[in-house]
Order: structure tokens, then sequence, then C-alpha cells
């Protein structure tokens, strides 16, 4: 996409962040919303829909109420750049990801629209912009989120974290400094997603005669990683070693031939989760 760059006054290049929740703030119902950090205020956004070019998608882990929780940046190019924020687990995100996987060239652009559900929850529709057409895709409950993630990811060609985020956050929100280490960053993530007990971890690391991962080696970090996952898988396979072979083919295997490891391990959980309900 080229853009015409206008000369001026403006306002600084970052961007701008849309917060994806039903509600209602002095009379004005919304689905969405920004955030004035100044005045600790909700700023409603009456249009439900976004119109730009996709170019980010990407997983962020923020704490909320004291639990760190996985959520799903929808970066959009437009007049300005947005980020569109949501949970991972939510209706908008999977309602988003089912339609954008259907989509194979994303140099067009796309109309993205928050829909008010029953129960404060929040769905998205999905329309091409030239056209006005509706981009719909059936629901599954065989669906593999993060295959789909993981599948737009590479079209779009981005994987790295390189949007800023707000220069600050809403309450409550806490964002991972930049100079935090990255296996640090690697071990917080994928707890995160396994919601692996924090003390259980700095059990394991005062084990080890340290405060944090990046002072262990790298197959230290990996067996520490390791142990997160098959504690979470122990109880879901009808024979013991199932989870950890299948940890070493769809997890260790996948990163070794330059899969993300969030997710081939959202992957492998899936499957997991598949196999113990009869779904596969």
């Amino acid at each position: 996409m080229v853009t015409e760059i206008k000369l001026g006054l403006c306002n600084p290049p970052e961007p701008i962040y849309l917060y994806v929740n039903q509600g209602e703030v002095d009379g004005e119902s919304f689905v969405w919303y920004k955030f004035n950090i100044s005045q600790d205020k909700k700023i409603p956004v009456i249009q439900r829909a976004l119109t730009g070019y996709l170019s980010e998608l990407r997983l962020t882990t923020k704490e909320f109420k004291g639990r760190d929780n996985l959520k799903l940046d929808i970066v959009v190019s437009a007049d300005e750049l947005y980020v569109v924020r949501t949970g991972v687990e939510t209706n908008f995100a999977k309602s988003f990801l089912l339609a954008a996987s259907l989509i194979q060239d994303f140099s067009k652009p796309l109309i993205i629209v928050a829909n008010a559900g029953d129960e404060n929850t929040v769905f998205c529709n999905l329309y091409d912009a030239a056209t006005k057409t509706k981009i719909y895709r059936e629901w599954s409950r065989d669906l593999n989120w993060a295959t789909i993630i993981r599948d737009i990811q590479s079209l779009l060609g981005v994987t790295s974290n390189s949007i800023p985020e707000p220069p600050l956050t809403p309450p409550k929100l806490s964002v991972v400094p930049q100079s935090v280490h990255p296996q640090d960053l690697r071990v917080k993530n994928i707890r995160t997603l396994l919601d692996y007990p924090l003390d259980l971890v700095k059990e394991w690391l005062q084990f080890q005669d340290v405060d944090r991962p990046s002072l262990l080696d790298i197959n230290q970090i990996n067996e520490l990683i390791k142990t997160m996952c098959l504690a979470w898988a122990a109880g879901k396979c009808d024979h013991s070693n199932h989870a950890e072979s299948s940890y070493q083919n769809l997890v260790v295997d996948a990163v070794a031939s330059g899969a993300d490891e969030l997710t081939a391990i959202n992957a492998w959980m899936q499957q997991l989760q598949a196999v113990k309900t009869g779904a596969v």
C-alpha cells in the first residue's frame, strides 16, 4: 500500500489501540473503545467498522487482575496504524480468525466490523472493502485456532512484535518492558498459555539456584518448558508416553524446523484435547 505523505503538523506516528468490549459510557453504547490515560477514561468508538489493510497478527501477553492473559493483536494499516486488541479466546477473535482464514491475498483492503451479541459479547464480521462482500466460514468445533493463526501470519509474512505498545496502558494492564531478556519472556508467554502456576516455576528455578530463566543455559530452559507442558498434559492421555512423544513431534521437532514455539505448543494442546474428547 502506497500512501501520500502529508507535510506539516501531525500527531506522533504511534498506533491507535482499539479495545474490544461491549459497554456504555455516559449513556453512549459501544462495542470497542479507545482509552485516555491522563483522564483514566474509556472513549467510546461510535463507528462499528474499520477499513484498512491487515498488516500483522500477533499474540501478546498482558497482566490483568494479577493473572496473565493472552491477547490477539490485529494490526491494521489505514489512515493511521490501528491495533485491535482482544482476548485470544473471545468470540470476536475467533469470528475474525474464522473469516480471515479464507483470505489468500491480504494486499486488498478489508472492513472489520464489531457487532454486539448477547451477554456483553462482541462478534466480528469481515468484508471485502472493494466489493462489500461478507467473508464467511462455517463454525466447527474441530477448528485448530493455532494453525489458523500460524497460516495467516505466514501469508502476511510478519511474525515479529514490531508494533510499539501505547505510551501508557489502561489501568491494571502492564506492558512487558523491552529490556526483558528474550528467554524470560519466552518462559512467561508459555507459562501463560499453559496457565501453569508461577509459584511452581519459581520453585523449579530455586532448585537451580537462580531467580530467572535467563540465568540458565538453553538446555535447562528447554527442560523447564517441557516440564510445564507435560504437567499440563497429565491426565489428558490414556498412555503416559503419548504426551511426551507427541510433544517431541509437534513442538520440539516443529520448532527445529522453523515453527513458532508458542503456536506449536498451542497446536499440541489442542491435539491432545481433541484426542481426549474423541474428536480425532
